[in-house]
């Protein structure tokens, strides 16, 4: 895979070679994540096992990215060759009719609060993923995340500045000023965060995950949103608390075979920009302008697509990806179209955090979870430590007869999404994920270019220079003017050109795209994996 690394030169990247062990092999943006799965892996738990402890102790270490409260999806590859998705994502509450919130004069579901909140599920997925194929009981793999939550953690420079970006926001809610203002002021980096409430959840959740769903925690949940005035009745909390396996979306591409999360994730974008892409990247110098506008305007067709009649619930988008379909939809793209999506402009933002684990009997699992916004909708379940979601509000549009249009039993489109690459013969080659928003969709298909058309590494593929269509798809930036948005390290030559084939460019710093990029590579006898030098990430192996 390092043969044509040499390309990368002129790129700034960090000039480090990817991690390499043979036992298996975690990745996630938090070292204390890292460290907690290459644990189990060492100690003889299988990748199923790293990932679910990894997810558990991320909820203390990223607290503004991912949470109990929040959202999660996941790949599997078993050891037989099969492939299974996890969908951890819940239902908006059974009185919100359109009606209800225009009624309480709103244009847009609210974006934070407890009209934002969907049910959780993240703990349905992750317990339906343990069912699946742990080898170790959930109290055993989450007790360092327990322990993390008494013993507290220390504050990053990543979670001190979602606490400063979110200070007012948090500091109107008892339970979150309680742990992340701490006498009313911001922790310094390095100062312990205690989230002894959420310690004692997560213990209850590791005895019996149905509890958040159907349990005491769900009681205190629905009755804490009610009171609050969101329209919860409980039987959509206890609904979305159901997750099973299914089959993984799948593409193919150079070959190979990309699987990918099904919806409410957009995997299905990345499938359609990967057929729009196939035979034409691999005849481009890496990250030329020309591949670059290919790539861009792929992902504003996507976009575009996915506004004008894709929801969680229907079909729509299985009919973008037919031959037929993506033919038409490259000879726009020959054409030198550049799609737009528009709608009426709200404000933006966002955050999420995502994890890979591979072990030697090539058992995969690529995790991405989230609470939606940072932070989520900065609202703590009382007593619990729980902080809840925002994905109703960032998910959900409130246009009329819209297929994503905010309804009782009908989940909001997603962000999140994870994939898998084997081969002809069903063998692992890739596992990789990044957070982003509605960039995740445009990076995980450059990382899969980066990989599969031209033979990178993946230290190379996750620090190779970003580039971002913007807006996507989010509820929260329908209707702003499209724009480019490129790292300057891709270089004043080809943003000109880029600038010279339609595109509105922004120049963003060095490393200031975003997104967190985790990939594990198989090659020859070895595992190859690195983590994102755009954050605190790390791989490591045994």
């Amino acid at each position: 895979m390092s043969a044509q690394s040499t390309s990368a030169a002129g790129f700034g990247l960090p000039g480090r070679g990817p991690a390499v062990a043979s036992g298996g092999m975690v990745a996630s943006s938090h070292p204390a994540v890292s460290l907690a799965g290459a644990r189990v892996l060492a100690g003889g738990g299988n990748a199923v096992d790293a990932a679910l402890a990894m997810a558990a102790l991320s909820w203390l270490a990223l607290p503004g990215q991912c949470g109990a409260g929040g959202d999660a999806f996941v790949l599997l590859r078993r050891p037989d060759g099969t492939v299974a998705a996890f969908g951890g994502s819940g239902f908006g509450p059974d009185g919100g009719e359109p009606a209800f919130y225009r009624d309480r004069g709103l244009s847009a579901v609210p974006l934070e609060g407890a009209l934002a909140v969907a049910a959780p599920g993240a703990v349905a997925a992750l317990a339906a993923l343990h069912a699946d194929s742990a080898s170790r009981g959930l109290p055993e793999l989450w007790a360092p995340a327990i322990a993390a939550a008494e013993d507290g953690l220390p504050c990053t420079v990543k979670t001190r500045a979602d606490i400063v970006e979110r200070r007012d926001a948090l500091s109107r809610d008892p339970g979150t000023a309680e742990v992340f203002l701490p006498g009313g002021r911001v922790p310094r980096v390095g100062e312990r965060i205690y989230q002894r409430a959420l310690g004692a959840s997560l213990r209850r959740l590791a005895g019996d995950p149905e509890d958040l769903y159907s349990g005491g925690l769900a009681e205190r949940s629905v009755a804490a949103l009610a009171e609050a005035g969101a329209p919860f009745s409980g039987d959509e909390w206890t609904a979305s608390g159901r997750s099973a396996p299914e089959p993984a979306l799948t593409r193919t591409y150079r070959g190979v075979t990309v699987h990918l999360t099904p919806p409410p994730t957009p995997g299905w974008m990345v499938a359609q920009q990967a057929g729009l892409c196939d035979g034409v990247l691999p005849g481009l110098p890496w990250l030329s302008a020309e591949a670059v506008h290919r790539m861009a305007a792929a992902a504003r067709l996507a976009f575009a697509d996915r506004f004008a009649g894709c929801g969680a619930g229907d079909d729509h988008w299985r009919g973008l990806l037919t031959p037929s379909a993506l033919a038409a939809a490259r000879a726009r793209l020959d054409a030198g179209e550049l799609p737009v999506t528009a709608a009426p402009p709200v404000p933006a933002g966002g955050d999420t955090t995502s994890m890979v684990a591979v072990d030697a009997d090539g058992r995969a699992v690529s995790l991405i979870h989230s609470l939606a916004f940072t932070f989520g909708a900065r609202v703590t379940v009382p007593g619990t430590g729980i902080v809840l979601n925002n994905r109703l509000g960032r998910g959900a549009y409130l246009i009329d007869g819209h297929p994503n249009e905010v309804r009782p039993r009908r989940r909001p489109l997603h962000t999140l999404n994870a994939w898998l690459v084997t081969d002809a013969a069903g063998r692992l080659l890739h596992a990789g994920n990044t957070p982003g928003g509605d960039g995740q969709v445009q990076w995980n298909t450059q990382l899969l270019s980066h990989l599969l058309d031209h033979g990178h590494d993946p230290a190379t593929a996750v620090a190779a220079p970003r580039f971002t269509v913007h807006p996507g798809s989010d509820a929260d930036v329908l209707g702003h003017p499209p724009e480019l948005r490129v790292e300057s390290r891709l270089g004043p030559a080809r943003i000109d050109a880029l600038r010279s084939s339609g595109h509105d460019v922004t120049v963003q710093g060095p490393w200031d795209a975003g997104g967190s990029a985790q990939v594990i590579s198989v090659a020859d006898d070895a595992l190859l994996g690195a983590s994102d030098p755009r954050q605190d990430g790390v791989a490591l192996g045994v």
